[in-house]
């Protein structure tokens, strides 16, 4: 059924389904010039791989080549204000246009439309929508697509006064949904900006921040980490004793710099192992850093009801019970992510060694009543953050569906 403002904009016109080779002047694929030949490789000319496409405008490309590859190959100059559709890959079916002219690699189809039929935009608009359809094409497993299945491709055709007003609503909801992004990003941001503030502020004890007083102490004492905390080092579990379930490692992989991300795991069966596992042990609310590789020094709380173990370069502080809040060591920490890492040794492969970071990192010990509050206080402006961390997807979510429903219902038009 036709969407009643469309049906009004068509005044009674007929609508033509067409074969995208009956819209386009030109549709092709590119080519590779010989990846072996390294003077064939960035050059001034853009080309654009599969892998780059993802229902977007194409401003720049990753890689580009030369004239020389160019020529050697059987790559072929792309108009600017075409649609281009992946034909492999993990981005198979999605589209995307160019806002510049450039060349592209085999997996590319290029498709140059006739403007005096169809407007690219609207062709564009017309191709994602049918993006599940072209993934599967009715198979149910991920299919890659050829030219000869892109010109057989159907299309509604109204008139371009009719396309025109589609792109319209269309760009307004992309313009829309671009807009809600950056805004909840710069949201966020303030929020991150906020919390570290307050944070450093506080932490420092000698002044008033925002109205909220930090207390002086005149018995305040700054220890070194060991004197108020110990350290549990990680088990080196073996890779070819992994299974696909049982208990949970967490590896330095799994720490974000906050919290702890158990989306991607390993597992294992303690009765493989001829150890005491207690002292490995993760409960909820321990506190963990990675000590080597990439997210070197980063901080994760573990906030799961179920425990897991500690994986080697992992390790775990276990605060001195009435001496150190927990909440308030983990805030502490966060601010000391940098410093950490320096003590790792920084550069390509840093790597920290536990006694180091227990002996190098001092922390001021309030009163445990005082840790408390400043705990309490940052917990809220974490929670704050973290509801928006979780509620962005979501409401990007909502504003894509609201796109993607409006798009399907101005694309429908009867068959012939």
């Amino acid at each position: 059924e036709i969407f009643p403002y469309i049906a009004h904009l068509l005044n009674g016109a007929e609508v033509e389904w067409k074969p995208l080779g009956e819209v386009c002047d030109k549709i092709f694929a590119g080519g590779t010039p010989a990846s072996t030949k390294e003077e064939y490789y960035n050059g001034t000319i853009p080309w654009l791989r599969s892998g780059e496409i993802n229902f977007n405008g194409i401003d720049k490309t990753e890689k580009t080549i030369t004239e020389l590859g160019f020529s050697k190959s059987s790559a072929r100059w792309v108009r600017k204000n075409s649609v281009l559709l992946a034909m492999t890959g993990a981005t198979v079916a999605r589209s995307a246009v160019n806002n510049i002219e450039l060349t592209a690699n085999q997996s590319v189809c290029a498709l140059e439309t006739n403007e005096s039929i169809i407007i690219y935009k609207y062709l564009y608009y017309c191709l994602a929508n049918k993006f599940e359809a072209l993934k599967y094409q009715g198979q149910g497993v991920l299919s890659s697509l050829n030219l000869t299945t892109i010109k057989k491709i159907e299309i509604p055709i109204p008139p371009l006064s009719v396309q025109q007003e589609i792109v319209r609503v269309l760009d307004k909801f992309t313009q829309l949904e671009a807009e809600l992004k950056i805004e909840l990003e710069t949201e966020l941001d303030c929020r991150k900006r906020q919390y570290e503030y307050y944070r450093d502020k506080l932490l420092s004890f000698n002044e008033v921040v925002g109205g909220v007083k930090t207390l002086i102490f005149s018995d305040l004492q700054w220890k070194t980490l060991g004197e108020v905390a110990d350290f549990q080092n990680g088990f080196a579990f073996k890779s070819r004793l992994f299974r696909d379930n049982g208990e949970v490692i967490v590896r330095i992989t799994n720490i974000d710099g906050k919290g702890v991300d158990l989306s991607d795991v390993k597992y294992f069966s303690i009765s493989d192992y001829n150890t005491n596992m207690s002292p490995y042990k993760i409960n909820k609310g321990d506190i963990l850093i990675a000590m080597s590789g990439a997210t070197t020094g980063k901080i994760g709380f573990y906030n799961y009801e179920y425990t897991s173990y500690l994986n080697q370069r992992v390790g775990k502080f276990i605060p001195k019970a009435n001496i150190l809040n927990n909440r308030y060591l983990y805030h502490y920490l966060l601010s000391k992510v940098e410093e950490i890492y320096i003590i790792a040794g920084g550069g390509a492969q840093p790597n920290l060694s536990s006694n180091k970071l227990m002996e190098k990192i001092q922390i001021p010990i309030p009163p445990i009543e005082e840790q408390e509050r400043i705990a309490g206080i940052l917990d809220k402006f974490d929670t704050l953050v973290n509801s928006i961390i979780e509620g962005l997807p979501r409401e990007i979510e909502l504003r894509r569906k609201q796109y993607e429903y409006y798009r399907e219902k101005l694309l429908s038009f009867p068959k012939n």
